[in-house]
């Protein structure tokens, strides 16, 4: 019994913390959105994308607004954005959007975690060309018709269209569209009366590396720790 609970225990503390950088990454973005296009979420598109964001992930209302309230401030912190990239093993290429006050700190951060995972940072454009950068919405399918929304989006600069499972397992309409037609596609989907789970800018990969169980965990276990870095906002990779 004592043992059940202690996985239980771990496995909550997990789910917490998880939910805590999930709502650390959302609160930059919006303070970003904020710095650069206002507070108000009619007149912001990125801003009212953040908080489309943070509806999805469950992150409280009036943290939204603490988010939204801090970033309009006079003391409001300016983030810096930067993009790292790398490798873990097997040749997995691995791409690291951060989000920081302090770029000495996040690149010598970064470079800890790669070296002690095994993997190595490479020099700026060294792995991005395995990517392509996207606009990538996520969609609840129930009451939408499939068909008709593909051949609207289509005139809307719709790239590819598929079906997803979100991370509770529940199924996602996944919709990209190449960067420079975001906010078109953002927008056609809010004249359809469409709010997405999520909407996102995303490096997709084109070059797939697929690996034995016990080689894709370590990678697995580098990308984590990456993820659990405070300004680290995604983590792209090959892994599939």
């Amino acid at each position: 019994m004592g043992r059940i609970f202690e996985v239980r225990k771990h496995a909550m503390f997990a789910r917490w913390n998880r939910m805590a950088k999930q709502f650390h990454r959302i609160a930059k973005d919006i303070s970003i959105a904020v710095k650069s296009g206002g507070s108000d979420p009619a007149a912001n598109p990125v801003l009212r994308r953040c908080i489309q964001n943070a509806r999805a992930i469950n992150m409280p209302k009036d943290k939204v607004d603490a988010a939204i309230k801090r970033a309009s401030g006079k003391d409001a912190t300016n983030f810096q954005l930067a993009i790292y990239e790398g490798y873990a093993p097997h040749g997995v290429a691995i791409l690291v959007e951060t989000a920081t006050d302090n770029p000495t700190r996040t690149i010598g951060n970064v470079r800890h975690i790669f070296s002690k995972g095994g993997g190595h940072m490479g020099t700026s454009g060294s792995v991005s060309f395995q990517f392509n950068e996207m606009g990538v919405f996520r969609l609840k399918p129930e009451g939408l018709n499939v068909d008709d929304l593909e051949l609207y989006l289509i005139d809307h600069g719709l790239e590819e269209m598929g079906e997803s499972t979100g991370e509770s397992g529940e199924p996602q309409l996944v919709i990209r569209c190449v960067l420079p037609h975001f906010g078109i596609m953002q927008k056609a989907l809010e004249d359809r009366g469409i709010a997405p789970l999520s909407a996102e800018r995303e490096f997709v990969c084109n070059t797939p590396t697929e690996l034995l169980d016990e080689q894709a965990k370590e990678v697995l276990e580098l990308i984590d720790k990456l993820e659990q870095d405070d300004d680290v906002q995604k983590v792209f990779h090959t892994l599939v």
